[in-house]
């Protein structure tokens, strides 16, 4: 029997197994930005993982609603749609990397991390990259980058990275 059209791996699981397993990596990949696990699994956590953020990027109800149901629990989501994805708008594809670790002491598994190719922050007020903000009191933190009308500054002033 020829194996084309098998897609994926088995991973020694039955499919709803699987499927809670593939829950379980990427949330605990949204939640603590990075992971360690078995070369066979972090292979195929990453197309899982890709796939929720391109949902989250895309925004809407449908799309919020089925990043809920595919990971494991909501605040997870939540951290994943409202803080995760704003910081990887820059970025069409390729949000994750994979790095070799070594074998595992007892039976020899290759292990493997996956994290975030740019730095993520968890933190919920910053969902932007941060830079540097003038020290201008009384504006609101979007004007404070810009020069006051009529004055031209270096431009200088909040394109620091």
């Amino acid at each position: 029997m020829h194996r084309h059209g098998y897609k994926g791996r088995k991973l020694g699981r039955r499919k709803d197994a699987r499927r809670a397993l593939m829950k379980g990596l990427a949330t605990d990949l949204f939640r603590h930005t990075s992971l360690k696990t078995t070369l066979p699994k972090a292979k195929e956590v990453i197309p899982y993982a890709e796939r929720l953020i391109t949902k989250a990027k895309r925004g809407g109800l449908h799309n919020r609603r089925l990043v809920i149901a595919r990971t494991a629990d909501k605040t997870t989501a939540h951290l994943l749609l409202d803080t995760i994805a704003p910081q990887l708008k820059g970025r069409d594809s390729g949000h994750l990397r994979l790095v070799k670790l070594e074998r595992r002491r007892g039976d020899n598994a290759q292990l493997a991390k996956v994290a975030f190719v740019d730095k993520i922050s968890l933190e919920p007020g910053e969902s932007e990259p941060t830079k540097a903000k003038a020290g201008r009191t009384g504006q609101t933190p979007a004007k404070a980058g810009r020069a006051p009308a009529g004055k031209q500054g270096s431009g200088k002033e909040g394109a620091e990275s």
